[in-house]
């Protein structure tokens, strides 16, 4: 099979890091040879982050290029946006509806952007967009906006639900198991 490949972006402190490592056991467990990037960007001050998830019969590399992303699964609607060169002409856009004020807009130097799903739309992308955040509340926590994004993800995925909740009772602390469970669900379901 040809070499997918899936970017995470979103904002430092969403959880990323636990997104990439949950698709990276998922497609390791089903035979793929799999790279996965450190988290790229200002993780701790709260500035865009990027994951790369890449999997097929071989891979090389953890890089994406422009234009090369099958998914771009991102936590919050102008990272969507900012990474939309990335994408491939038939690639598959999953974003939170979710916010989160960049500095310039913080400090009043820039406005945040309006209908940006609309405007990524009309490049011709393929948006899935939904309030994860919303999602996550529900479920218990909104920490679990990592976790409703990969719900959503695996409606594009032709793997068995099983699996899914393998990697998840693998990666995510016991503790946390069925919140993150109950997201899972609300973002595959929603």
């Amino acid at each position: 099979m040809e070499t997918k490949n899936i970017m995470i972006v979103g904002v430092g402190g969403q959880g990323s890091l636990l997104a990439s490592k949950l698709l990276g056991h998922l497609l390791m467990e089903q035979g793929y040879d799999v790279k996965v990037s450190e988290v790229h960007g200002m993780s701790q001050r709260g500035g865009s982050v990027v994951t790369y998830v890449r999997y097929g019969d071989k891979v090389a590399s953890p890089i994406i290029d422009k234009g090369e992303a099958d998914f771009i699964v991102s936590f919050e609607l102008l990272e969507a946006a900012r990474w939309l060169g990335f994408l491939k002409p038939d690639g598959q856009i999953v974003t939170s509806t979710q916010q989160i004020d960049p500095m310039p807009v913080i400090t009043g130097a820039a406005a945040y952007p309006q209908d940006l799903v609309a405007k990524m739309k009309a490049t011709g992308a393929k948006v899935d967009a939904l309030d994860c955040l919303a999602l996550a509340e529900q479920a218990g926590s909104a920490k679990a906006v990592n976790i409703v994004l990969m719900g959503r993800l695996s409606h594009y995925f032709d793997l068995p639900e099983e699996a899914w909740q393998k990697s998840l009772e693998a990666m995510v602390p016991a503790k946390f198991l069925e919140l993150n469970k109950k997201a899972f669900q609300l973002g595959k379901n929603a």
